[in-house]
């Protein structure tokens, strides 16, 4: 095995970025469904809804669209790209030391 996996921030800084997937493919997950018109009585829709309504706590009302399609979209949306963008960007500084 070479040095480079053996380093512990080398390692954090690939569970960084896995963590950041799984939230970002969460809430795409929520936007699909959503989209899709998926039966909200399910228990897995509602459980995709309850997780990514948590993950998007702080942005799934900024929008103020009519189209409440439009707000799911650019609220879940924005949450999923800025955890993909910040959980990158550390992983990758991570990595770097």
């Amino acid at each position: 095995m070479s040095p480079r996996y053996r380093n512990g921030t080398n390692q954090a800084g690939t569970v960084v970025a896995i963590v950041a997937d799984v939230m970002a493919f969460v809430l795409g997950l929520w936007i699909a469904m959503y989209l899709l018109d998926a039966n909200r009585a399910n228990d897995l829709v509602q459980f995709v809804h309850d997780v990514a309504a948590w993950l998007a706590g702080w942005s799934h009302d900024l929008f103020t669209f009519d189209d409440a399609w439009a707000r799911v979209v650019a609220g879940y949306g924005l949450a999923a790209v800025v955890y993909l963008f910040v959980g990158h960007a550390v992983a990758n500084r991570l990595h770097r030391h």
